[in-house]
């Protein structure tokens, strides 16, 4: 792995992951979890519960499916087989479905609310199924010293695009009536994913020998067992990042609580998208870099502190303008927690266990995620104040255990070969 930035593919394939991840979140920025399909849902209903399920599943459809995908990733030698031949039905189709749930809006919005649910979960698990093959990918394409450097590059720019097409989204949703301008944001969305595909599919995978596992269910969940045992500071860090996902349950409910508490625009909505994305494009760009010089825990603790001080500064907020400024920390912690909450994981084992290190973590966060939101929603519809008060409280606690009881894995594992 250390000779791989001078491997002939090296350049290209830093330039095609590149493209897919930037066409990606271009694409994806027009479905912004954050805040453009909360907008959509509160067009359909005024639940607060589809708010919730929304969140739900965004977290645990995301996460859940892993540690299952990871027994069947560790049976292949090359991952594109999952990723690239799975991905385009599991991850690119559904969101070009959802443009229907659109289209029906009007006439029908208890089905078209139906029908975006089921497009949510058949793309947010079919993303999680996809997600170990794909970090598998990656693991074997950039060496450790290149990956927190080549994931923030390509999230910055991704983010970048992002905040344009959050701009794109904010004439739409400002010039166009509802559901036209979501016709719009869906469609836009489904294209440029698709896009992004076709780049993933030009990677030139390493061809050399991998490790393969092909365990019987009960030999797996030995497996991870004795990895939970064995592994103190795995362990640790995953006892940390519960209540860190705890302490996230607030997260979802920026833009409606914006929407019923100053009644503010279609088009401010989409601005607070572009705050997110200046966020995000900055803590792309910044953490990945400091990732690779100091590791990735420390980058992860900027996140969360991020969090705590949106969470914080949401409870006191009495004018809709302060909303920009959360939704930047907010932009801060999700680039936290895509860059360094995923390739800190890596760092754990060795390449060929990185689907089922990440599988069991992502796992554990997943089975979080289903309780979360639930407790979220009631809270919300008791008070925002109080529902984000607590997540303050969490995201500090999770922060500060973080910070003491986990060590940095990249060191830590140094020092355990050494001795």
């Amino acid at each position: 792995m250390s000779s791989q930035s001078t491997n002939k593919n090296y350049r290209w394939n830093f330039a095609v992951n590149l493209l897919d991840g930037a066409t990606y979140w271009f694409g994806s920025s027009f479905i912004a979890g954050s805040t453009i399909l909360p907008l959509f849902i509160s067009k359909l209903t005024t639940s607060l519960w589809p708010i919730g399920l929304l969140s739900l599943i965004s977290s645990a459809g995301w996460f859940l499916p892993q540690l299952f995908a990871a027994r069947i990733t560790e049976k292949y030698k090359k991952m594109k087989t999952i990723v690239v031949g799975w991905g385009l039905f599991l991850e690119r189709l559904p969101v070009w479905v959802m443009v229907l749930s659109a289209l029906i809006a009007r006439r029908l919005p208890l089905a078209a609310l139906i029908l975006f649910m089921f497009c949510m979960i058949w793309y947010v698990f079919g993303a999680g199924v996809v997600a170990p093959s794909w970090m598998g990918l990656l693991a074997k394409l950039f060496s450790p010293e290149k990956r927190g450097s080549f994931l923030g590059i390509t999230m910055f720019l991704g983010a970048g695009m992002g905040a344009l097409g959050s701009g794109v989204s904010a004439y739409l949703l400002n010039s166009l009536e509802f559901p036209n301008s979501f016709i719009g944001l869906f469609g836009i969305a489904a294209i440029f994913m698709t896009i992004s595909w076709g780049f993933l599919a030009l990677t030139r995978e390493p061809y050399g020998e991998v490790e393969t596992r092909d365990l019987d269910f009960r030999s797996y969940w030995g497996d991870l067992l004795k990895i939970l045992r064995s592994d103190h500071n795995f362990r640790k860090f995953n006892l940390s990042n519960i209540v860190v996902a705890l302490g996230s349950m607030g997260a979802g409910f920026f833009t409606i609580s914006a929407l019923r508490r100053f009644d503010v625009s279609d088009a401010t909505v989409g601005l607070y998208t572009l705050s997110m994305l200046i966020g995000q494009t900055v803590g792309n760009l910044v953490l990945g870099w400091m990732a690779d010089k100091f590791g990735h825990k420390l980058s992860l603790e900027i996140g969360i502190l991020a969090s705590v001080i949106a969470f914080g500064l949401s409870v006191f907020i009495s004018i809709p303008e302060l909303y920009f400024l959360v939704f930047v920390l907010h932009g801060i912690t999700l680039s936290s927690g895509i860059v360094s909450g995923m390739l800190v994981v890596w760092e754990f084992c060795e390449i060929s266990r990185v689907p089922t290190y990440s599988g069991l973590a992502n796992t554990i966060r997943g089975i979080v995620s289903i309780l979360a939101p639930l407790v979220a929603t009631q809270l919300a519809q008791s008070s925002y104040r109080l529902l984000f008060g607590i997540s303050a409280i969490l995201s500090l606690i999770g922060l500060l255990m973080m910070h003491f009881w986990v060590q940095e894995p990249r060191w830590h594992a140094s020092e355990t070969e050494i001795s």
